[in-house]
């Protein structure tokens, strides 16, 4: 699989009539704290999309707010199975099309499963990776949910 890119992206949100933003930015945004400073927002507006495979080579993208980590044991009672393992960097782009630190949470290569932690949808607007390590997507959670046919279920840590 080769990576997708931000025009790949770009596109597949034209087509499905998201209304978005790509932000391409000076600076890096691999981690939460370096997009949150980048846009100038909280690291609750960042969305983490984070890949997970099950023993059996299954996979699951999680999606939650950039000041929360996934529950491993949340997401793996909402797949249904024992175990998930953070997925390697090279599943991720496999799967996705997009690097690790900028797999966004919309418009992969594979069809994935998604799961989206329900304290996303407190914002009205957040900001997830955009495809490579200086764009950052800028779209409604709704939209999220919409365009990926996600679940939404609690899969984050208590804070």
């Amino acid at each position: 699989m080769s990576r997708l890119d931000t025009t790949t992206l770009e596109a597949f949100l034209r087509r499905q009539g998201v209304q978005s933003r790509l932000l391409h930015l000076d600076q890096p945004t691999r981690t939460v704290t370096e997009a949150a400073q980048a846009l100038g927002v909280s690291p609750r507006c960042i969305v983490k999309s984070l890949l997970f495979s099950t023993v059996d080579g299954k996979c699951v993208l999680a999606v939650v707010r950039g000041d929360q980590r996934v529950d491993r044991v949340l997401l793996a009672a909402a797949l249904g199975c024992d175990q998930l393992v953070l997925a390697p960097a090279e599943q991720v782009v496999t799967v996705t099309g997009y690097p690790a630190g900028a797999t966004p949470p919309v418009g992969h290569a594979t069809s994935v499963p998604v799961i989206v932690d329900p304290a996303v949808l407190e914002e009205p607007i957040v900001y997830g990776g955009g495809g490579d390590d200086h764009t950052m997507l800028e779209i409604r959670p709704e939209d999220i949910i919409r365009v990926s046919g996600a679940r939404v279920v609690r899969i984050a840590q208590s804070t």
